[in-house]
């Protein structure tokens, strides 16, 4: 007798039997994509819809707006300069761009035009495919070292990441997490020639993937003797794919190092102290936060770097970015006592980058954000989160911040 039949409950079809079963069959990394991202994308077009944000006047329409609320509410800040690059490329009257590297925006600019000029679908497009695919590289390399359990954590602990809203958006924090892992797991393999091309591809997206190249080189000198000399000298792919920047905005703006002095929008300037210039920046606005609140006044501002933002926001920002940077900090250390220096040079140069060049305004600008990339932190907490309770605490403390975050950013609100 059929149990179904006789429950009233009618059997599934074959069709959704063979459906049912292909979604079993998912990977934990891609399940763990797919919920993360629709709650997300959820989370953000209830807040857009019934808020009804106005956009802010650095906005763009003709750049962010494309298909309607339900795309573009990725298409906020940042997005405009990625999406202006790649509809109009590199221009003398907007010297603030070239802080923008080209990859990405060469790719949205590619896609776009396939899409009949849909840039901002080809840019969110872009950043779920790399999300996606860093989910999967993510769980099989951190799967190699702390068994399926450490590296399901590992994927879920970015999946819930406070800004990990960012990977959704139209900003090249996801490809460059892709390349990121991508060369790691290359250079494991020693497949040298493909992990520095990789390598190139990284510094053409961000300024900071140059923090990839002393970690590939730990693991180059590791290598046979017989390959150890092949695997060094490819560490200057990167120096020489990067000259391909210079000679664009030489072509484009007659100005060959424009990205030099494009961040002189936000107010950063490179440290003489490296950085621990950035980091005594950070303390002295970290402190100056904590007078800003004790006072519970707006008459006086303790910190006079940032004068267009409330000091009570100012403050907040500034004890932001030095809890994050502890964080991180205490992460990384734990990175290279677990996996190596190699993982631990990646995460230290990648602080130590954005710490060299603090913003006047605020130090730690945008620092939070640039966590979100450095994989090993979250190999770090994926090894600490093996402890039951840790784990809770870690789920417990970054769902409500990054619910914050998404709406935060839905409402055109500064996050990171």
């Amino acid at each position: 007798m059929n149990p179904d039949a006789e429950s009233g409950v009618a059997p599934p079809s074959k069709g959704m039997a063979v459906q049912l079963d292909r979604l079993a069959r998912l990977s934990p990394p891609t399940w763990i994509f797919l919920w993360s991202r629709l709650a997300i994308w959820a989370g953000a077009v209830f807040v857009v819809f019934a808020f009804a944000p106005t956009p802010p006047p650095v906005d763009d329409p003709a750049l962010t707006h494309d298909l309607g609320r339900v795309i573009d509410v990725w298409a906020h800040w940042d997005a405009k300069w990625f999406l202006g690059i790649a509809v109009h490329g590199y221009q003398a009257a907007v010297p603030a761009a070239p802080s923008f590297y080209p990859l990405y925006s060469g790719m949205i600019g590619g896609l776009g035009r396939v899409l009949g000029g849909h840039y901002v679908l080809a840019g969110v497009i872009i950043s779920l495919a790399a999300t996606w695919a860093s989910f999967e590289l993510l769980y099989r390399l951190a799967a190699s070292r702390m068994g399926l359990d450490g590296a399901r954590r590992a994927v879920l602990y970015l999946a819930i990441f406070p800004m990990t809203v960012f990977l959704s958006a139209v900003y090249s924090e996801a490809l460059f997490l892709l390349l990121s892992l991508a060369a790691f797991s290359l250079a494991e393999r020693r497949r040298w020639l493909g992990a520095w091309l990789i390598v190139g591809l990284a510094v053409l997206t961000r300024a900071v993937g140059f923090a990839l190249v002393p970690a590939l080189l730990i693991l180059a000198w590791r290598a046979p003797a017989h390959e150890r000399r092949r695997a060094l000298l490819g560490g200057a792919i990167p120096f020489a794919s990067f000259a391909a920047y210079p000679l664009l905005l030489w072509q484009q703006t007659g100005d060959a190092f424009a990205f030099t002095h494009g961040e002189a929008r936000w107010h950063r300037h490179f440290s003489p102290a490296g950085p621990l210039g950035g980091l005594w920046d950070a303390l002295r606005a970290a402190w100056a936060g904590v007078e800003q609140f004790a006072s519970g006044s707006q008459a006086h501002r303790y910190w006079t770097g940032d004068t267009d933002t409330s000091p009570f926001h100012v403050a907040f920002f500034n004890l932001e970015g030095l809890a994050y940077l502890i964080v991180f900090v205490g992460l990384a250390v734990i990175a290279w006592r677990r996996f190596g220096a190699p993982y631990g040079m990646y995460a230290v140069a990648s602080l130590a980058i954005p710490l060299s060049t603090p913003s006047r305004e605020l130090p730690l600008l945008s620092l939070p954000r640039f966590g979100l990339v450095i994989f090993p932190l979250f190999l770090a907490l994926a090894s600490l989160g093996a402890n039951r309770r840790v784990h809770v605490a870690i789920i417990a403390v970054s769902v409500p911040l990054l619910a914050y975050s998404v709406a935060w950013f839905a409402l055109w609100r500064f996050v990171a």
